[in-house]
This record gives structure tokens, C-alpha cells and sequence, in this order.
């Protein structure tokens, strides 16, 4: 008789029955690089469509927060590295075929143009700051030269807030060890995330009646499209392999069923359709911070959400397939 032992790395804790190598550094990081990227999305739409004394708030004052935002999202993202020193080495080679690589570059480029974002904007937006930068003639020929590219800056800005709202969901679908993650709706739906909450923000934000209005509606629209989207992410995972519907039974009566539907999908989207719904309807303004003020919560409870399911579902079901007291006869 032969015997045969089988040996697997799946024993590590960290991995099995559940991989949980990553904690809340991760969901922050894709919540505030999405906010991020949907700001500078809407400031240069804005500036493109010379609409900005329509929404001077989110063209004017809210676009300095990206940089905050970003970096915030990166310092998270610092936390979580094993080997936080050696993080330089992904600038010293770019890997075509690593979405990682492609992520840190982008980061790296977006900072550029998030300033001269910030810099065109800065002597309507923050005139005693700008007063202050004016002193020094860089900085008063920075202003200047801003200004002058404004809509070139505005053109550029575009390109990249999509594809850094698409990556935050990118990051996540090409980890195709994970069912759960492996749909190609995911940066999709990140990406329309990012843009709900950035014009989320903006309502909460601003003190105009007109720009509230008017981000209100683009919220209602994008709010329909991720309900749908999440909807279609459903159908998609209920086609797919056998894995893939064991990774949907996580959310259809499994163990993240509440946290998805009731928290995310409820309070994150459809009580601020709703809401937003009945203050576009009625015109009433009486309660306008409590839909934007969901629909951010919502904006990251779908990320820590998403990611929780991802981590929990796998390819192998580590319990019904391995022993792990197998290990113990090669001692």
C-alpha cells in the first residue's frame, strides 16, 4: 500500500479559513483615495463646463482637501506594510502586468497635478493663504502660471481621477484567489463609490443653495447606477463558477448578509435615494445632511464590507478538503 501526505502552506493561520493579513488600514485607504479622486473629478468638470461660480465650493475650496485626503489614505496604507522601508523599491521598476505597480506610479503623478489644482484655485478659494505664497516670487509665478493652464490643468486632471477611483476597486478584482473580489463590476462600482461621496461632500459642504441642488441631483442619478450595479455585481457572481457562488452565499443568508444589505446597501444607498428623492420632489431642505451624510458612511462600509467578504471567500474549502492534523505525521 502506498501513503501519501499532504503537505500545503494553507496551514498558516493567516491564511486559513480565513486570510486576514489585512485589517481597517486597507478599506480606509480605498475610501479616501476614491473621495480623492472623485473631488478632482468634479472640480475639473466643473472648470471645463465654466460652471464655477455655480459650484465655487468644490472648484475652490474643496479641491485643497484632496491632497489632505489622499495622504491621509496613504498613511493608512503605511500602517498596514510589513516591510514599511522597503517600500521605495516600487519606484524602482514598473511592472506592466502588476496593478500594484500601476497604482503607485499614479499615486506618485497625482500629487503634481493635485497642487496645480489646488494652485489655480488658490487666490479665489483661500485668498490670505495665496497673500501669504505671494510673497515669495515662486510662489507668485506658480499662482500665475495656474491660472493661465487652468483648463489644461482641469483636461489632465480628468484621466487620472478615473483611473485612481477605478484602482481603488482594481486593487481588489485582480486578486483572483478570492471569488468574491474576481468580477469585473467591482472597479466600477468603486469607481461610481467615489464619485456618490465626493458629491456627498459637496452638499454637506457648501452654503449654497444652487451648487447643493445641483450636486443633489448628480448624487440621485449616481446613487441609482451603484443600486444597479449592485444588483448586476449579484446576478454576475450568481453565473459564475462554483466557487463564485459560494462566495455569494456570504451576503445571501451567510454571515455577511446583515452587513451588506442592511448596513451598506440600506443606509448607504437606498434611504439616501430616498431622501434625496423627497428633498428634489418636494424641495424640501429641512433634513438635506442626513442623505449626504449616509451615503459617505455608506462609501466606506462598502469598502470594509467588500473586503471582509473577499478575505472569507476562497477557491478551497480549507475544512472539508485538508487536515491539518496531517501535518503532525511528518514530525
Amino acid at each position: 500500500m502506498i501513503e501519501e501526505v499532504l503537505v500545503t502552506l494553507r496551514a498558516n493561520p493567516k491564511i486559513d479559513p480565513v486570510l486576514s493579513t489585512w485589517s481597517w488600514e486597507v478599506p480606509l485607504y480605498l475610501f479616501l483615495g476614491g473621495l480623492a479622486a472623485g473631488i478632482m473629478f468634479f472640480a475639473a468638470i466643473m472648470v471645463l463646463a465654466n460652471r464655477q461660480r455655480e459650484a465655487p465650493f468644490v472648484t475652490e475650496k474643496l479641491v485643497l482637501w484632496t491632497v489632505i485626503l489622499l495622504s491621509v489614505g496613504m498613511a493608512a496604507l503605511f500602517l498596514d506594510l510589513s516591510h514599511r522601508w522597503y517600500v521605495f523599491r516600487f519606484y524602482t521598476a514598473f511592472r506592466p502586468s502588476s496593478p500594484m505597480s500601476w497604482g503607485s506610479w499614479i499615486l506618485i503623478i497625482i500629487y503634481p497635478i493635485c497642487l496645480l489644482q489646488i494652485l489655480s484655485t488658490f487666490r479665489q478659494g483661500y485668498p490670505n493663504l495665496a497673500r501669504r505664497l505671494e510673497r515669495f516670487d515662486i510662489g507668485a509665478l506658480a499662482l500665475d502660471l495656474s491660472e493661465r493652464f487652468r483648463r489644461r490643468i482641469a483636461w489632465i486632471s480628468i484621466p487620472f481621477a478615473l483611473a485612481l477611483g477605478i484602482y481603488t476597486g482594481l486593487l481588489l478584482n485582480t486578486l483572483v484567489a478570492r471569488p468574491f473580489w474576481n468580477t469585473a463590476i467591482l472597479p466600477v462600482l468603486f469607481l461610481v463609490s467615489a464619485l456618490s461621496t465626493a458629491a456627498a461632500l459637496t452638499i454637506l459642504g457648501t452654503s449654497i443653495k444652487g451648487e447643493r441642488n445641483l450636486f443633489t441631483q448628480i448624487d440621485f442619478s449616481l446613487i441609482a447606477v451603484e443600486i444597479f450595479l449592485v444588483l448586476l455585481l449579484v446576478i454576475d457572481l450568481s453565473t459564475g463558477s462554483q466557487v463564485q457562488l459560494a462566495a455569494l452565499d456570504l451576503i445571501l443568508g451567510g454571515r455577511y448578509t446583515v452587513g451588506f444589505w442592511l448596513l451598506f446597501f440600506s443606509i448607504g444607498l437606498l434611504i439616501p435615494i430616498l431622501l434625496e428623492g423627497r428633498e428634489l420632489l418636494r424641495k424640501s431642505t429641512s433634513a438635506f445632511y442626513l442623505a449626504p451624510l449616509f451615503v459617505l458612511i455608506g462609501g466606506y462600509l462598502l469598502r470594509q464590507v467588500v473586503m471582509n467578504i473577499g478575505l472569507h471567500s476562497s477557491w478551497v474549502d480549507y475544512a472539508n478538503q485538508f487536515d491539518p492534523q496531517l501535518l503532525q505525521l511528518l514530525q
